[in-house]
């Protein structure tokens, strides 16, 4: 029972009897499905563990016996029992006791008995079955079971399950059978002459099975194809030599005449199955791929072409192929002549050009190759029919075209024009292309007709919200890659300005929104091209962003916060000239986080501090005052907030200020970051101790730390009713302690002579009334005063039984193996109680 990693207290044990009684009784309330999935993942963690569930869980037994003889019971339970036997049955003792046991795996997973008992055809029950399987087979003896029990037969028939679930699950045991006990496999060394023909066996039906389901009979059969192919994919992508050879044998000639067949349905997995042999026999998969890129639907083609493109290996003449497949398209919409001269009898400009009869379906086409059409560019040029910049090209054209331009080069479809004019569909895809596009070989020269059509869906009124937020981020890809800001300035200064500042006035707030995150980029990337003065001046954002911070919509205030964060960091250094815009605007974000109702402009402006500090904090940059005094407003402001984002971020801003005070001083330790809700390690900070006279130096930073309000932005951390905050509160605190606070051996007035004779304000209500009381616990001393010594709160609060504390979630206590035995237990409780009117049933759920 005993065990170095997990086992049972006591008092579980006594349970976990009455726990299987309840279950195995019929006529008693059932614990909802999470109850039972919970109980069998401790019942799994014990057994992973070392523990011998039956020996140390003969009760399990008796309930599996119990219930297994009992088809009365719901099927959940019925289910759970099967999980919970192929669990046992993984180990050497579980197996042999259920063997020995009343023949309880010959009855749990016998098909007839729950045919016959009118169950199997609950997708509970063979569910369980299949799990319960999926775990048994991880015993050596299991195979041989498996085999006897002819449970091969009814596996073959669940590929094709009713229910997707059950399918799906069929698939994962059938291959996870093929593939643990492959012949080159570790699981076979200790496999006997005739287990492995029992193997061969389950190998060979497997195969028959996969080679009379792969070419569907007519259109009813195409769903049992379509799991086949999924289960062969599955199998192929994992399976070496003799066991894949075996496979690609079987079943090379039925993937030929799947591919003649032509069920649409079909294209996406009989392609992962085709590129699962490409990847391990290159000549068959070769010949596939031929009859693939040759199929006459012009859907099924592209698609195919696709998922080609989208694999590793490739070859020059399947690879040449599919990428003119995947323009041909794109040529047929814009007449940009990227195939070159192709005669108008070309076979798939014929089957493609058909599909124009379909709208929605050749919208679907024009978007798939868009999105291939970045990866294309990227492509070796002996592959490309065409230079990438005529790709480039292309696009743009297609973008026109979309937008309604009728003028258009010989060779374009009107047909194909009125299918994608106006179309989002199309836009989006060629806008999200356009932008993948900027890093193709030779883009640089296409930027002007680039800048023009972006521009011109940017100022287009008509214009989807979506689609211009693409069009914006199409735009900055390109200006990153401009490497000359001049040959574009002007288009920056008054095309692309003037539209934006009409934008931001939309009454869409999703394009404000769009409007204003794209200042944002714009101010980024030109200060990380070194712009000019001018470009700079003429395509100054900050009066824009400015006047967003008013938007009714909080989104937008909290987007033009983050982007006054990166424009103005530079202007709060202590060498920069104060103006008075910045002023403004510091008072205006000031006033946000004091009254905005909504929590993301608040958490924004916190942020957009936390920015700034961090902009100017190194030893060579220093903060202006307006920022320090500011600073100290949002510790203020921000750690009394009700959104417990904006006081994490609060908390987040003080550490900033700690970080630059104390850093550099003997024994301080920057706090690491994590999630907030991470466990925090015990001892994971360092004690040093503090000599008689080290450093006035560090009295002066804690007098900082108190008069900047970080001191008292932790103490209301530390008792603030969100976890999050109180763990990363009392983490910075004894970080500060540890530093300031002498650990010296001796009298309590030596150490007191010793501490640094810095105090802070306790205000006399809120969070400073819950701190006195907590130094009254742990201290015999009165201290009705406003100002403590912050080493005497530091070191008398019992900041690390806090942390240990905090650092531990719920769960140790709510949800651990004890909790979970007594919520199923206290069902039987809970429907006891009847309702006085009614008298129905009370049902609870336990989570």
């Amino acid at each position: 029972m005993n065990s170095p990693h997990m086992s049972m207290d006591s008092e579980c044990m006594l349970l976990l009897p009455s726990v299987c009684a309840l279950l195995a009784d019929c006529d008693k309330p059932l614990p909802d499905d999470t109850s039972l999935e919970k109980l069998l993942d401790r019942l799994t963690g014990l057994s992973e563990s070392g523990v011998s569930l039956p020996e140390s869980c003969p009760c399990l037994l008796d309930f599996i016996s119990t219930v297994t003889n009992n088809t009365t019971c719901d099927p959940s339970i019925l289910s759970f029992a099967l999980k919970l036997s192929g669990l046992m049955a993984a180990t050497d003792d579980g197996f042999r006791a259920l063997q020995q046991e009343r023949l309880l795996l010959d009855v749990s997973f016998n098909i007839q008995h729950w045919q016959d008992a009118g169950l199997w055809g609950d997708p509970c029950i063979r569910i369980g079955w299949i799990q319960g399987l999926r775990r048994m087979i991880l015993h050596p003896k299991a195979l041989c079971f498996f085999v006897l029990s002819g449970s091969i037969t009814p596996l073959l028939k669940l590929q094709t399950d009713a229910s997707l679930f059950v399918a799906s699950a069929a698939s994962q045991l059938l291959a996870h059978i093929l593939l643990t006990f492959q012949p080159s496999s570790p699981s076979l060394s200790n496999m006997t002459d005739k287990e492995d023909t029992q193997y061969t066996d389950v190998v060979w039906q497997t195969l028959d099975y996969i080679k009379e389901s792969l070419v569907p009979k007519d259109c009813t059969h195409v769903p049992r194809t379509l799991q086949v192919l999924k289960l062969l994919a599955l199998i192929l992508d994992r399976a070496v030599t003799p066991l894949r050879d075996q496979l690609l044998k079987a079943v090379a000639g039925s993937l030929e005449e799947l591919v003649e067949v032509g069920y649409s349905q079909l294209t996406a997995a009989l392609m992962d199955v085709i590129m699962a042999v490409y990847s391990s026999d290159i000549e068959e998969g070769t010949r596939l791929l031929s009859f693939m890129l040759n199929v006459n639907k012009p859907a099924d083609l592209v698609h195919a072409a696709a998922a080609f493109l989208h694999r590793d290996h490739h070859d020059p003449v399947n690879t040449t192929q599919a990428v003119k497949i995947l323009l041909m398209p794109i040529d047929i919409c814009t007449g940009n002549s990227l195939l070159g001269t192709v005669p108008a009898e070309d076979r798939h400009r014929i089957l493609i050009s058909a599909q124009l009869k379909s709208k929605t379906s050749f919208i679907s086409t024009v978007c798939v190759c868009l999105r291939n059409a970045p990866q294309i560019a990227l492509m070796p040029p002996d592959v490309l029919p065409c230079p990438t910049t005529l790709i480039v090209l292309a696009v743009v054209s297609l973008l026109r075209r979309c937008n309604g331009d009728i003028s258009s080069p010989d060779g374009c479809s009107d047909e194909a024009f009125r299918c994608i004019v106006a179309s989002g569909k199309v836009q989006k895809c060629a806008l999200e292309a356009l932008a993948s596009l900027s890093s193709s070989p030779g883009a640089n020269n296409t930027m002007k007709e680039v800048f023009q059509v972006l521009i011109l869906y940017m100022r287009n009124p008509d214009s989807d919200p979506t689609v211009l937020h693409k069009s914006y981020k199409a735009l900055i890809q390109w200006i990153h890659l401009c490497t000359d800001l001049r040959s574009i300035s002007q288009q920056l200064s008054e095309d692309v300005m003037m539209t934006v500042k009409k934008r931001v006035c939309d009454p869409r707030w999703e394009v404000r929104d769009s409007s204003v995150e794209f200042l944002a980029q714009l101010g980024s990337v030109l200060s990380l091209k070194s712009a000019s003065e001018d470009l700079l001046s003429a395509c100054s954002t900050t009066p824009l962003l400015k006047a967003a911070l008013q938007d009714p919509e909080s989104y937008v205030r909290a987007s033009a916060i983050s982007a006054l964060a990166g424009t103005l960091a530079p202007n709060f250094q202590q060498e920069a000239p104060l103006q008075q815009d910045q002023v403004d605007i510091m008072s205006q974000l000031l006033n946000i986080l004091r009254e905005d109702p909504e929590g993301f402009a608040r958490r924004a402006v916190v942020q957009c501090f936390i920015s700034w500090f961090s902009s100017c904090s190194s030893p060579s940059l220093s903060p202006s005052r307006l920022l320090l005094d500011s600073v100290r407003t949002v510790l203020s402001r921000g750690s009394m907030d009700l959104d417990w984002e904006v006081k994490l971020n609060t908390l987040e801003l003080a550490e900033l200020l700690l970080d630059t005070t104390l850093s550099g001083h003997p024994g301080y330790w920057k706090c690491g970051s994590g999630h907030p809700y991470a466990a925090f390690p015990e001892q994971a900070y360092a004690l040093h101790t503090r000599t008689n006279g080290q450093d006035a130096t560090l009295d002066s930073a804690l007098g900082f730390l108190v008069d900047q309000g970080v001191i008292s932005a932790l103490l209301s951390g530390l008792v603030d009713c969100d976890r999050p905050v109180g763990l990363k509160a009392s983490r910075l605190l004894i970080t500060i302690r540890d530093t300031v606070c002498p650990l010296l051996a001796g009298t309590t007035d030596e150490r007191t002579a010793m501490a640094p004779s810095v105090s802070c304000e306790l205000p006399k209500c809120d969070w400073g009334k819950e701190i006195r009381q907590m130094l009254k616990r742990t201290s015999s001393e009165e201290d009705e005063g406003q100002r403590v010594s912050v080493c005497k709160v530091l070191t008398s609060l019992g900041l690390d039984d806090c942390l240990v504390l905090l650092s531990q979630s719920s769960d140790h206590v709510h949800n651990s193996f004890l909790s979970l035995l007594q919520d199923i237990l206290s069902t039987r409780a809970a429907h006891r109680g009847t309702d006085i009117d009614g008298g129905q049933e009370v049902i609870v759920d336990c989570y």
